[in-house]
C-alpha cells in the first residue's frame, strides 16, 4: 500500500514564525508530496515570505478572505488530491522524523478503517525554548480513546498539527465546523469515533506545540467556539435514562463546567473582569444540564455570585463559586 500527504497550513498574521514551520515541513526525512500553505486574510508579510520560499521549493499558496483556520484547512482539504492530509498550525513545528512515523500505520494496513494516526508533542514557547517533553503524559486522558465517554468527558488532547488523517474519512465527516475557531479538531474526532473511523496513537512526540500568551489558546474567539462546541455535544447526545446513559448530566455539562470554573478563577486573580463575566455567563448556559443539587445551588447563590462581581469582591465570588459547583 502507498499512500500521497499533503501539509496543509493556515496562516493568519504569522508572520513571526511560518518561515520555521515552513522549514520543518520542507526538512522531513520522508517529504510531503504535496505543501499547501492557505492565506486567510492576512495583513501582515506572511504571504510574503511563503511566496518567497515558494520561489525556491515546492509549495503552493491559497488566498481567500478571513474566515478562520477551519475554513482555512477546509480549502486545501479540497483542493488536494492526495490520500492523506498532515495539518500543522503556522506557529508550531514538526521533527523532522513526524511524517515517516505517522504513516506507518496507514502502510501496515493491520488496523480495519484506519483513519487517524497522532502522536505525542512537545511544548515550546514563543521564542522556541523547550518547556515540557511528551505533554500528553501530564493529561487526564487515554490514549487512544476506546469508548465514546473518553471522546466526551474530556478535550481530546489530539492536536492536529500532530497528526495524519485519511482525506476520504475527513470528507466523509464533513470537515472541520467553520463556526469554531477553538474545539474545531475535538469536533471532527468525535464524528470519527462515532463513524467508526479508528485512530492509533504513537507515544512519541512528533512535534513541538508552541503556546504562549497571544495564542488562540486563551482568546476569546476561543471562548466562544467553545460553547457553540458544547452546544453541539448537548444536542447530538441527549440522556437516555431508559439504557442508564446521562451524557448530558454526568459527562458533558461536568466537562465543561470544570474548565469554566477554571476560566473563572484565572480570571478573577488575575484582574480581568471581562473574562470573568464571560465565564461567569456560560457556567450558567451550562448549569441547567448539570445534576439537580447544583442546579438548586445555582439558583441560591447565583445572586450572591452577581453581586461580588458586581462589587469586585474576586476572592468571595471564587469561594461562592467553588461551593456552587462542589
Amino acid at each position: 500500500m502507498s499512500i500521497s500527504i499533503a501539509a496543509v497550513i493556515p496562516l493568519y498574521n504569522g508572520a513571526p514564525f511560518i518561515a520555521d514551520a515552513l522549514r520543518s515541513v520542507l526538512n522531513q526525512t520522508r517529504p510531503p508530496d504535496e505543501v499547501i500553505v492557505v492565506n486567510d486574510g492576512s495583513t501582515d508579510e506572511g504571504p510574503g515570505i511563503v511566496e518567497e520560499i515558494a520561489r525556491h521549493h515546492p509549495v503552493r499558496l491559497l488566498n481567500k478572505p478571513n474566515g478562520g483556520q477551519s475554513s482555512a484547512r477546509n480549502l486545501a482539504i479540497r483542493e488536494t488530491a492526495c490520500s492523506h492530509i498532515a495539518l500543522l498550525d503556522q506557529d508550531d513545528l514538526w521533527y523532522e522524523n513526524h511524517l515517516a512515523l505517522l504513516q506507518r500505520p496507514f502502510l501496515d494496513g493491520d488496523i480495519r478503517r484506519l483513519g487517524l494516526v497522532y502522536g505525542n508533542l512537545d511544548q515550546i514557547d514563543r521564542g522556541g525554548r523547550l518547556i515540557a517533553e511528551c505533554c500528553l503524559d501530564q493529561v487526564p486522558t487515554s490514549h487512544p480513546k476506546r469508548s465514546l465517554q473518553q471522546c466526551l468527558e474530556h478535550d481530546m488532547f489530539i492536536l492536529p498539527g500532530a497528526s495524519l488523517v485519511e482525506r476520504q474519512a475527513m470528507l466523509d465527516a464533513g470537515l472541520f465546523d467553520e463556526r469554531l475557531s477553538g474545539y474545531e479538531d475535538d469536533d471532527l474526532f468525535v464524528r470519527f469515533y462515532s463513524m467508526g473511523v479508528r485512530s492509533r496513537f504513537l507515544d512519541t512526540a512528533v512535534t513541538m506545540w508552541r503556546i504562549y500568551p497571544q495564542s488562540t489558546s486563551f482568546s476569546a474567539r476561543m471562548a466562544k467556539s467553545r460553547m457553540i462546541y458544547f452546544a453541539k455535544l448537548i444536542e447530538a447526545h441527549p440522556d437516555e435514562p431508559r439504557l442508564g446513559l446521562y451524557w448530558r448530566r454526568d459527562v458533558i455539562a461536568p466537562r465543561f463546567a470544570k474548565i469554566l470554573r477554571n476560566e473563572f478563577v484565572e480570571a478573577s486573580r488575575a484582574g480581568d473582569w471581562s473574562r470573568v463575566e464571560r465565564a461567569w455567563a456560560d457556567l450558567k448556559t451550562v448549569a441547567p444540564y448539570m445534576k439537580s443539587s447544583v442546579q438548586t445551588r445555582m439558583k441560591l447563590l447565583g445572586p450572591l455570585i452577581n453581586a461580588t462581581l458586581a462589587g469586585r469582591l474576586p476572592s468571595l465570588s471564587r469561594r461562592l463559586l467553588r461551593h456552587t459547583l462542589r
